[in-house]
């Protein structure tokens, strides 16, 4: 297993900020370097053990989805990368903490949305749609189960929260108020139309993409631009098509590619001999669920790009 990197420590650039897997640093004015790290969040709390290698595979996963969706692809929408190699950003002494797990991206100005986008009925979603059948606002068919396949993809966005604080689910409405109506549209249409896209080719190397969430930045002349990460098993649900079925029991999810496999493991986790809360510190992970983990997020990368 390769030796795991649970913080970046570049000291030949300002550090802008530290985020629950990404350490962003500023190169000039007008570019942020994005190192992934190896860091595991659940339930937006950081977890104290580090996946090896899995910077590096997010980054890879990303760098393909950005390829596929945009101008070089599919064309979907603008993104954040600058085609500079994000080694030429640092000293030679720091290239060991950045090649293969980083992005050397545009400076853009974040907008407080997150673009969750569900095609199935899983997670957060599942939970609201049993106390009153809608997901943010969107109703939703009578008698779905767990994992059940929506009519259609249904965009349901949530407000982003501050490191360790829980993302908000909100209604589309609320993020009109936010950010107005112009961009408020654009943004569902175009992660509607990019989660469409990526779900269907997905599928045809046997991925189901049951839910995702993107993120947009506007640059100085005001273009929407997708940016951060893209369509990886921490932004994402991916279930493998040969196990799904239609609906599952309370309590039980479908096998994953992603994180479930670990919130799975906290929900049943105890800390001082209670459930866990949610909330830091974590507990500490077991060495085969961090195993695990390693294995189905390169599992899921090798189907992707076979």
């Amino acid at each position: 297993m390769t030796t795991a990197l649970h913080t970046s420590m570049l000291t030949s650039l300002p550090l802008l900020a530290r985020g629950k897997v990404r350490d962003n640093y500023a190169v000039g004015d007008d570019r942020i370097l994005m190192v992934a790290s190896d860091r595991l969040s659940a339930f937006d709390v950081i977890m104290g053990e580090p996946i090896p290698g899995k910077g590096a595979l997010l980054t890879q996963m990303a760098l393909f989805w950005f390829d596929k969706l945009g101008p070089t692809g599919m064309n979907l929408c603008p993104i954040h990368l600058t085609g500079d190699a994000p080694e030429s950003a640092v000293t030679a002494a720091e290239i060991p903490q950045v090649v293969g797990r980083s992005m050397l991206v545009k400076r853009l100005k974040p907008l407080p949305v997150e673009a969750v986008v569900r095609g199935y009925l899983a997670g957060s979603g599942w939970k609201e749609y049993q106390d009153n059948s809608a997901v943010c606002g969107v109703k939703l068919p009578a008698g779905l189960k767990n994992a059940s396949k929506l009519p259609e993809p249904i965009y349901t966005p949530a407000a982003k929260a501050a490191v360790g604080d829980h993302d908000e689910n909100i209604t589309f409405e609320q993020t009109v108020e936010m950010i107005g109506l112009d961009l408020a549209t654009r943004i569902r249409d175009i992660s509607i139309a990019i989660y469409k896209a990526a779900a269907e080719f997905a599928l045809t190397k046997g991925i189901i993409i049951a839910d995702t969430k993107f993120e947009f930045g506007l640059d100085t002349d005001g273009t929407l631009t997708l940016m951060d990460e893209v369509l990886t098993p921490d932004s994402s649900r991916f279930w493998p098509k040969e196990s799904y079925q239609e609906s599952y029991d309370q309590g039980t999810n479908p096998p994953s590619y992603d994180k479930q496999f670990v919130r799975d493991w906290l929900e049943q986790a105890q800390v001082d001999g209670k459930p866990w809360d949610k909330t830091p510190p974590a507990p500490r992970v077991p060495n085969a669920v961090i195993e695990k983990t390693a294995a189905k997020y390169q599992e899921a990368l090798e189907r992707l790009t076979a």
